[in-house]
């Protein structure tokens, strides 16, 4: 975790620090400005020193909540209370909808290979693969939102359950196939496994066999795609916030990357990579309670 996390971290920095962009440019909204007024800009938000000076600058307020000044003056830190819950909100709804409905669906079609629903299953999750999110969401913005009258077509200041859903559903849409596949395929291998014939011999009844064996052997490449998901749903929402105008994590970050923000891009993804530590850390935890060959000291 230690090594990863300076390693993204400083990946990240460096990679922002070397944008041929000029962020006290962009501050000054394309106007001129005086020398002196541009080294004070500069001195102030640290651009006037090294890189690696900057960075270590950045990781040792880190480690205090100190994430550093954006360029309209808040603290970053202000900046991540107010744009995290909404996308913790918004991945909630995601995981929930890819979680129960993918393993549902997935048992059904993997219980029933070969039938036609199990056909009509995969066909349906590849389609949803197959197309983009941004085409996704607009199809679902103009069906339910606009046609229909089911949800509101953008959030906007509305932060609440209800105008989540819909952008929650779209963000979740791809994993949720992914995990009904994946769940499908590792029923489907595990019926036919000598621990199942054999646990069929003894007597077990089938639903027994099917949610204490099948189930919870299946489940243990799902429980991994899952953590790493949540990540993944975390950064990767800058398309569904952009449609629905949300105002979270994914629009903050792709503002800052267009003005040249170093320390709230950094801020932000360096969140991220330690919920996806954790993340990563709470799914090697549960592999020991889906798989009873796995102990841990």
């Amino acid at each position: 975790m230690v090594i990863v996390f300076f390693g993204a971290t400083f990946l990240i920095y460096a990679m922002v620090f070397l944008v041929p962009s000029d962020p006290i440019a962009a501050l000054g909204g394309g106007k001129p400005m005086s020398p002196a007024l541009i080294a004070q800009l500069r001195a102030q938000y640290h651009l006037d020193q090294p890189f690696y000076v900057q960075y270590f600058n950045y990781i040792g307020g880190v480690f205090h909540l100190d994430f550093g000044t954006s360029f309209s003056g808040q603290p970053v830190f202000d900046v991540m209370k107010r744009a995290f819950p909404v996308t913790v909100n918004l991945t909630l709804i995601a995981l929930v909808v890819e979680t129960i409905g993918g393993v549902v669906f997935g048992v059904i079609s993997g219980l029933n290979k070969g039938r036609w629903y199990d056909t009509a299953i995969l066909i349906v999750t590849l389609i949803i693969i197959a197309i983009p999110i941004f085409v996704l969401g607009f199809v679902a913005q103009y069906l339910l939102g606009v046609k229909w009258h089911l949800f509101p077509v953008t959030v906007g200041g509305n932060l609440d359950f209800y105008h989540l859903i819909l952008p929650g559903f779209v963000l979740g849409a791809v994993s949720f196939a992914y995990i009904v596949r994946l769940t499908r395929s590792e029923v489907a291998d595990n019926l036919t496994a000598d621990y199942v014939r054999t646990a069929s011999a003894k007597g077990l009844r089938r639903p027994r066999v099917i949610t204490v064996h099948v189930l919870r052997n299946s489940l243990i490449p799902v429980v991994t795609f899952i953590g790493t998901d949540v990540g993944v749903l975390m950064g990767g929402a800058v398309v569904t916030e952009g449609i629905f105008n949300i105002p979270g994590v994914g629009g903050t970050i792709y503002q800052a990357v267009i003005r040249g923000e170093a320390p709230t891009v950094v801020s932000f993804v360096t969140v991220l990579v330690l919920i996806y530590l954790v993340c990563n850390i709470v799914v090697d935890l549960l592999y020991a309670a889906l798989d009873p060959r796995i102990r841990y000291a």
